[in-house]
C-alpha cells in the first residue's frame, strides 16, 4: 500500500496525514456497511473522485486494482453457483442464483471502492508518514513500532531472498516436484530466517547505542489547517449522503 509511485505532489498532499487517515478508516467502515448497489456505486464513485485529486501513476494504479478484482472474478466464478436463491439461468446441473449474482456484483463494487480511497488517501504518504500519524491518532504503540519495523525491513528480507536464490541458481539447482527441491527449498527459507534474526539483532544493537529509548521522534510537525477541516467536512457530508442513499434503497427495496 505505502508505494513511492504514489507519493507525488497532488491536492491530497495538503491535507494533513492524520486526517487522511482517519478518514480513510471512516470511509472504509462506511462503505463496508452498504447493502445496496446504487449506494456503493455512489461510494465507488467517491473514491474514484478522490484518485482524481490524487493524481496517482496509471500503472502501478491498474496493477494494485487488478489484483483486487482477480479475487473479485474468483468470486464471480463460486458465488453466483453456489449461493441458493432464486434462479435466473441453468444449464444443465448448473444454475445461476440472484442472490449470488447481487452479492457478487455488491463485493466487487465496494472493494474497489475501498481500494480507490485507500490509495488516494492512504499511499500517498510514505511510510515514516504515516506511522507518525498512526501514532498521533493514539494507535497503540506496538502495533506502530510493528508497522514501521516491517515496512522497513520486508524489503531487506526480500533482497536477501533473491540473494539466496541467486546462489542457488548459480549452483544449478533447478526447482521440481521432488524430494530434493523440498529440502533445498526448506534449507533457504531456514537460512533466511536465521538471516533475518541477526540482522533484527544489529538493528537492536545499533538504535540502543543511538539513545533509542522506545519511543520515536519524528522532524515532521503536523499542524491542522482551515483546509484539513473544509476538506473533513465534506466528506462527512459525502458520507452522510451515502447513508442516505442506503436508507432510501432500504425503504423502497432498490
Amino acid at each position: 500500500m505505502f508505494d513511492q509511485p504514489f507519493v507525488r505532489p497532488s491536492a491530497i498532499q495538503r491535507i494533513d496525514p492524520r486526517v487522511r487517515m482517519a478518514l480513510a478508516a471512516l470511509t472504509a467502515l462506511c462503505l463496508s456497511m452498504l447493502q445496496g448497489v446504487t449506494a456503493s456505486c455512489a461510494g465507488l464513485g467517491l473514491g474514484m473522485a478522490l484518485l482524481t485529486l490524487a493524481r496517482p501513476p496509471l500503472l502501478p494504479l491498474l496493477r494494485r486494482l487488478a489484483v483486487v478484482n482477480m479475487f473479485a472474478a474468483f468470486l464471480w466464478c463460486v458465488t453466483p453457483l453456489t449461493m441458493p436463491g432464486q434462479e435466473v439461468a441453468r444449464w444443465g446441473f448448473i444454475s445461476l442464483s440472484a442472490e449470488g449474482l447481487h452479492l457478487a456484483l455488491l463485493v466487487t463494487i465496494k472493494s474497489n471502492a475501498i481500494v480507490c480511497v485507500f490509495l488516494a488517501l492512504v499511499a500517498t504518504m510514505d511510510t515514516p508518514t504515516a506511522g507518525h500519524a498512526l501514532e498521533r491518532l493514539h494507535c497503540p504503540r506496538k502495533l506502530v513500532f510493528l508497522f514501521l519495523f516491517t515496512a522497513r525491513q520486508v524489503h531487506d528480507i526480500a533482497q536477501q531472498w533473491q540473494c539466496l536464490s541467486v546462489a542457488a541458481r548459480l549452483r544449478g539447482f533447478r526447482p521440481r516436484t521432488g524430494m530434493h527441491t523440498y529440502r533445498t527449498v526448506a534449507s533457504l527459507l531456514g537460512l533466511l530466517l536465521v538471516r533475518s534474526y541477526e540482522r533484527s539483532q544489529r538493528v537492536r544493537e545499533a538504535m540502543l547505542l543511538r539513545g533509542f529509548s522506545g519511543q520515536f521522534r519524528s522532524v515532521t510537525v503536523f499542524k491542522a489547517r482551515p483546509l484539513d477541516g473544509l476538506f473533513a467536512l465534506l466528506m462527512l457530508l459525502c458520507l452522510a449522503g451515502l447513508v442516505l442513499m442506503e436508507y432510501r434503497d432500504q425503504m423502497y427495496g432498490l
